[in-house]
């Protein structure tokens, strides 16, 4: 039981679009990821997913709609919901992400950017 500083840990973190793990609360793990540019349209079946903003402006995109989210903010993506996030202008952005161990990353889709394993940090 240590605290945990955030932006060291971020340093930490090599390359975009792959979570590094920081923590389990339960079965929920606790990962930091940094990201830059668009990522993959996907969805989760039977997982809910948790992205706070820690560094920069993210956009969410769904299929209806874009949400930004800034830093400090939070957006919960409910299961079953396709989306794909998104940074602009070539922004590197920081996140913080919540979501059961276990989940894929990319939901049934399999791309370049899928990975399958998280590395703690």
């Amino acid at each position: 039981m240590k605290s945990i500083n955030l932006k060291e840990k971020h340093k930490l973190v090599d390359g975009y679009w792959h979570p590094h793990k920081i923590g389990v609360v339960d079965n929920m793990q606790v990962l930091l990821a940094k990201l830059k540019g668009e990522f993959v349209w996907h969805s989760h079946d039977n997982e809910d997913e948790l992205f706070q903003v820690t560094k920069g402006t993210l956009y969410m995109q769904f299929r209806d709609r874009t949400e930004v989210v800034k830093q400090g903010e939070l957006i919960i993506v409910p299961k079953g919901v396709e989306h794909c996030p998104l940074t602009k202008d070539n922004e590197e952005v920081h996140i913080m992400l919540f979501e059961k161990q276990g989940i894929a990353h990319t939901g049934n889709v399999i791309d370049e950017k899928t990975k399958t394993e998280y590395p703690k940090i």
